[in-house]
C-alpha cells in the first residue's frame, strides 16, 4: 500500500485514480463478443463458455435435477445463514414499498402514480474466484417483492459444468424463475438480446469485472436498461486515533480479496494509526487463503494522512466510494456530512461484511465514483412508476385556459385545440 502524507488538493484526482484496463481495447473486445451473441445466440454463448470458462456445455439451462442435487450439497449451517440473510433483506426492502397517493393539484384535476414491477429482469451473478451467492439474495429478493414476473439468472459454471450449490440454493430460496450457465460478456449479451435458451429481459442487474461493466454499458445504449455501471469493488475507511488498527486492517483486506482490480483506501488524521494499520494489513494478509489476490489489489491502494476530519470528508465526497466505513469517535457527526457514497457503515462494530451478507441493506452499489450520480440497488430499481391523471368537467374549465395559452406560445396549435374543443362543448 502506498503511504501519502498531507496531500495537496491539486493531487487528489491523480492520487485516488481507480485501476483501469485499456478502455479502447476493452470496449472493442467486448463489442465483438456481444455482436457474436446477438447473431448466433446459444451457439456463440456455448463457444465463449468453452473459451473463457474452460467448460464444454451441452446446454445452458440449469435443470430441476441439478437444483435438487445442489440443495443436498449445501451444509445446514450455510442454509440457516442464507435464510437469516434472506429474511433481513426481505424486511428492509419490503419497507421501501411505494404507496401512491392521489393528489388534487387544483379543483377537478387529480394526479397519482402506480408502482409496477418490471416484468422481465436479468440477474448477473459473478462466479469466478468467489461464487457470490449473497448477490443472488440481494437482487432476487427485491425483484420478487416488486412483482417481477420473470427473474432470469446467469452465472458462470466451473470446469465440470456445475454451478456452485449455494448459488442454486439461494436462487431457489429467493424465487428465481430460470437459471443459466453463462458468465462474463456472453451472459450480458444473452440476457440483452435473447437466445434460443435465454429469454430477453428488460433490465439487467449485478456486479462484475470491467468486462462485465463495459458489456452492460454497451447494451444499455440500445437494447436494455441496466441498474448501474458497477465494476470492481472498493472500500474507504475514515479513522481517527480512537480506531482499532486491527479492525481497520481487516476491513481493508475484506475488499482487497475481491479481485486484483479492487481498491482500498484509508483516510486518517493519525499518523500513529496509519503506521499501525500498515503493519496489521501485512500481519493479517499472511494468514488469508486469498492473500495473492489481496496483495495485488493492495498495490492499487492508499494510506492517506490528512490534517483534520473536514479535509477527510471533503476528500471522501470527492472520491465517492462504493463502501465507506467511519471508525471515529464522532462517527454520527461525520455521517451527516457524507453526500457521495454507495453505502455507509458506522462505528467500530459495523464491518462492511455485514452489508455484504446479512444486515438487510443491498450490496449492489455504484463503483468508480458513480456514487456521485447513482444509488445502490433498492426496491425502486425493480419497479416503474406510471403516472395517471383524471380531469373532470370542472377541472378542464379551471386548467384549460392556461394550457391553451402555453400551447399557443409554443406554436403547437393542435395541443391547444385538444383543450379548446372540450371547453367549447361545455359552454
Amino acid at each position: 500500500m502506498k503511504k501519502i502524507l498531507y496531500p495537496n488538493k491539486s493531487e487528489w484526482a491523480e492520487m485516488l485514480r481507480r485501476p483501469v484496463l485499456n478502455v479502447e481495447t476493452l470496449f472493442e473486445n467486448v463489442g465483438a463478443i456481444l455482436k457474436e451473441v446477438r447473431m448466433n445466440g446459444d451457439k456463440a454463448v456455448l463457444e465463449y463458455e468453452e473459451r473463457f470458462d474452460k467448460v464444454k456445455l451441452e446446454s445452458l439451462a440449469v435443470t430441476p435435477e441439478e437444483i435438487k442435487e445442489a440443495e443436498l450439497q449445501v451444509p445446514i449451517e450455510l442454509k440457516v445463514a442464507i435464510l437469516l440473510a434472506q429474511r433481513n433483506i426481505y424486511t428492509f426492502h419490503k419497507k421501501q414499498k411505494f404507496e401512491g397517493k392521489k393528489v388534487e393539484t387544483m379543483e377537478g384535476v387529480i394526479c397519482w402514480q402506480k408502482a409496477v414491477g418490471i416484468e422481465k429482469v436479468g440477474l448477473y451473478i459473478p462466479g469466478g474466484t468467489a461464487p457470490l451467492f449473497s448477490t443472488v439474495l440481494m437482487l432476487a429478493v427485491p425483484a420478487k417483492i416488486a412483482g417481477c414476473k420473470e427473474i432470469v439468472l446467469c452465472t458462470p459454471p466451473n470446469k465440470e459444468g456445475k454451478i456452485n450449490p449455494a448459488i442454486l440454493y439461494a436462487a431457489q430460496v429467493a424465487g428465481v424463475s430460470k437459471i443459466f450457465k453463462a458468465g462474463g460478456v456472453q451472459a450480458i449479451g444473452a440476457m440483452a438480446y435473447g437466445t434460443e435458451s435465454v429469454p430477453k429481459v428488460y433490465k439487467i442487474f449485478g456486479p462484475g469485472n470491467q468486462y462485465v461493466m463495459a458489456a452492460k454499458q454497451q447494451v444499455a445504449m440500445h437494447d436494455v436498461a441496466i441498474d448501474m455501471p458497477a465494476g470492481p469493488s472498493e472500500v474507504e475507511v475514515i479513522a481517527d486515533e480512537t480506531a482499532n488498527p486491527a479492525f481497520v486492517a481487516a476491513d481493508l483486506l475484506s475488499q482487497a480479496e475481491h479481485g486484483v482490480d479492487s481498491q482500498v483506501v484509508l483516510i486518517t488524521t493519525s499518523e500513529k494509526l496509519l503506521n499501525e494499520v500498515e503493519y496489521e494489513v501485512q500481519h493479517q494478509l499472511s494468514r488469508l487463503p486469498r492473500w495473492e489476490i489481496a496483495e495485488k489489489s493492495l498495490a492499487n491502494s492508499k494510506l492517506i494522512l490528512v490534517k483534520d476530519m473536514d479535509e477527510a470528508i471533503e476528500l471522501t465526497n470527492d472520491y465517492a466510494p462504493e463502501h465507506l466505513i467511519i471508525e471515529t469517535q464522532n462517527y454520527m457527526e461525520l455521517a451527516e456530512k457524507v453526500v457521495n457514497a454507495g453505502s455507509v457503515f458506522l462505528g467500530s462494530y459495523t464491518p462492511e461484511s455485514a452489508g455484504d451478507y446479512a444486515s438487510g441493506t443491498n450490496h449492489t452499489l455504484p463503483t468508480n465514483g458513480y456514487a456521485k450520480a447513482y444509488s445502490g440497488v433498492s426496491l425502486d430499481s425493480f419497479i416503474r412508476k406510471i403516472t395517471f391523471q383524471e380531469i373532470n368537467r370542472e377541472g378542464i374549465q379551471n386548467i384549460g385556459p392556461a394550457i391553451e395559452v402555453m400551447a399557443a406560445h409554443e406554436q403547437l396549435d393542435a395541443h391547444k385545440n385538444a383543450v379548446t374543443v372540450r371547453l367549447n362543448s361545455i359552454k
